[in-house]
C-alpha cells in the first residue's frame, strides 16, 4: 500500500477510536452533560454531574476543570444572593423614619461582611464575566454604604 495514504489511514482511525471513547466512557459522557450545564448557568447541577464524572475516572480532566469552575461560579452566585438579601434589609431600614443606633451597626455589620467576604471570591479566566461584575458591582456598593455608616 502507498505510504502517502497509509499515514492519514492510519491517523484518522486512530481519532476515529479516541472519538468513539469518549463518547461512550459514561465519565466523559456525564463531563459533556456537566459543560452544557456550566454554560447554561446551572452551575449547582454541573458541580454534581462533574463530580460524579470525576469520581468514575479520576484521571478525566475536563470533569475535574468543570468541578473547580462550578464550585468557583457558586461561590459567587452565594455572594450575590447574599449582598442582594442584605440590601434589601437596608432598604427596609432606610424606610424607616427614624434610623437608631441599632439599625446603623447593623448596617455596618451587614456591609463589613459582604466588603470582607469579596476577598475569599477568586475568578479565574473561565468564570462567568457577568457573575464577576454583579459580584464587583455589590461589593462597591456595600463599600459605599459602609463608608456611609461609619461616619
Amino acid at each position: 500500500m502507498n505510504s502517502k495514504l497509509l499515514f492519514p489511514l492510519f491517523a484518522f482511525s486512530l481519532i476515529l477510536v479516541m472519538g468513539i471513547y469518549f463518547l461512550i466512557n459514561p465519565s466523559y459522557q456525564r463531563s459533556i452533560e456537566a459543560k452544557y450545564y456550566y454554560e447554561t448557568g446551572d452551575y449547582k447541577e454541573a458541580y454534581t454531574l462533574a463530580q460524579e464524572a470525576f469520581s468514575l475516572d479520576v484521571y478525566n480532566r475536563m470533569a475535574s476543570t468543570i468541578m473547580a469552575q462550578s464550585k468557583t461560579s457558586l461561590k459567587y452566585v452565594e455572594y450575590i444572593q447574599e449582598a442582594e438579601l442584605y440590601m434589601s434589609q437596608v432598604n427596609e431600614i432606610a424606610q424607616k423614619d427614624l434610623i437608631t443606633k441599632a439599625d446603623r451597626a447593623k448596617m455596618r455589620i451587614m456591609s463589613e461582611i459582604i466588603v470582607k467576604s469579596y476577598v475569599k471570591l477568586a475568578p479565574s479566566v473561565i468564570t462567568d464575566t457577568e457573575l464577576v461584575k454583579e459580584a464587583a458591582k455589590q461589593h462597591k456598593n456595600f463599600e459605599i454604604l459602609l463608608e456611609k455608616v461609619t461616619r
